[in-house]
């Protein structure tokens, strides 16, 4: 695999990983700090670039998503739409340092597109969450921590 190569499946992996679709990026990652010698500062930045991106793209939907909410085929209902939106508001802009979670990261970047967080508060919220665990999984991987 080339260097390009390399670089580009790590970023879309997180890119992907990120959105609403099913995908996982730290094995990607793990897998590049084990078997080649790219630099762990640069694997972690296009890591967390794609995964940032991908949570950006959530907020997009979310900002989007209430003019498809009475639809037939939109996948929320609309009880589970105002539960997750009752649970931003209760625990605010905060919650999005959990954005690195599985299960609910994604749709805490949804919501807080849907409640018109502010893009600048989310970049730094959600930025800090993703790097810290990429940092912390690299550490771990390369037996640093």
């Amino acid at each position: 695999m080339t260097e390009l190569a390399a670089y580009a499946s790590l970023f879309f992996s997180a890119l992907v990983a990120a959105t609403i679709l099913p995908m996982q990026s730290e094995a990607v990652l793990v897998g590049l700090l084990l078997t080649t010698d790219y630099p762990p500062w640069a694997l972690v930045g296009v890591a967390s670039l794609g995964n940032v991106l991908g949570s950006v793209i959530n907020w997009l939907l979310g900002r989007g998503i209430h003019r498809f909410r009475d639809r037939k085929w939109f996948p929320v209902k609309p009880a589970a739409l105002a539960r997750a939106e009752s649970w931003y508001r209760r625990y605010g802009k905060w919650s999005l340092l959990l954005s690195w979670a599985p299960v609910i990261g994604d749709p805490l970047t949804v919501i807080a597109g849907v409640l018109r967080e502010p893009l600048p508060i989310f970049l730094i919220l959600v930025t800090l969450a993703k790097v810290g665990r990429y940092l912390i999984l690299a550490a771990v991987t390369l037996g640093l921590g």
